[in-house]
């Protein structure tokens, strides 16, 4: 990275707070190396998407309005999540559309805002790191990541420069895992039913480890692949980058 030390403000999210804070730290660890300066406000709190996704758009703002309030002065706001990320991105400005002074400070926000795997390749220009995992490894491309961000190739230039990492990739990795949020507590059956056929499509690659950028999405399927008895360990990429996996045991269905 070239230039001056950029001020990133991390914004760790709800479910890497609460079951697995080691995304946040290795989010730090691999911004660090690259020469930022990192600030995690204390007063952060959830990004308002659960209530904006369940149309309950006053509280959504308040939400939004403590984000914007926390994170406007940084530099850059990075997220080791795309929906989370994506939420901050695409979505505030649409919440603040009839207000014309935090629809301005909205959009401010927006265009400094990351997913963690884009902001180290496309503003840093990380292309490897220094770590090495000896493992067969397949990826899930998350929804929100995918098709909201265009999170594709990020995570996969990082991935190709682990020594000893083979990454074989599912025929669906790009398919949902079923989570979505409140999706899978209202639609219980068609989530779980979604969630088999990512467990099937990630045990035909062989792979002994699956990745991923979303913490929802991981926890959804490591808790299928463990109802199923299946043994397959499930980490969120950041950890494998960030080269955590001998001291951290893989994500389970409770974090």
């Amino acid at each position: 990275m070239s230039g001056e030390e950029k001020n990133v403000g991390l914004f760790v999210t709800c479910l890497v707070d609460l079951f697995r804070p080691t995304v946040a730290f290795a989010a730090v660890k691999l911004m660090s190396e690259a020469g930022c300066s990192i600030c995690v406000p204390e007063r952060q709190t959830c990004c308002g998407q659960p209530a904006f996704n369940s149309g309950d758009r006053h509280d959504a703002r308040k939400m939004a309005e403590m984000v914007i309030e926390e994170f406007e002065k940084f530099d850059y706001v990075v997220a080791p999540s795309g929906s989370c990320a994506a939420m901050i991105k695409k979505h505030y400005p649409e919440l603040f559309s009839d207000q014309a002074d935090w629809h301005k400070r909205a959009l401010d926000l927006s265009r400094k805002t990351y997913e963690l795997m884009s902001f180290l390749t496309d503003v840093l220009d990380v292309k490897e790191v220094e770590t090495t995992l000896n493992r067969k490894v397949t990826y899930h491309d998350s929804c929100s990541g995918l098709r909201e961000l265009g999170i594709k190739d990020q995570p996969r230039t990082l991935m190709n420069g682990v020594e000893g990492l083979d990454l074989v990739e599912g025929e669906n990795a790009e398919r949902c895992c079923g989570f979505g949020g409140t999706f899978c507590l209202k639609y219980s059956d068609i989530s779980t039913r979604i969630a088999d056929d990512k467990c099937d499509d990630i045990l035909k690659t062989e792979a002994d480890m699956v990745l991923g950028g979303d913490l929802g999405c991981l926890m959804n399927i490591a808790g299928r692949l463990t109802r199923r008895g299946e043994t397959v360990e499930v980490r969120h990429v950041a950890e494998v980058l960030a080269g955590m996996c001998d001291d951290v045991a893989p994500i389970s269905r409770k974090g």
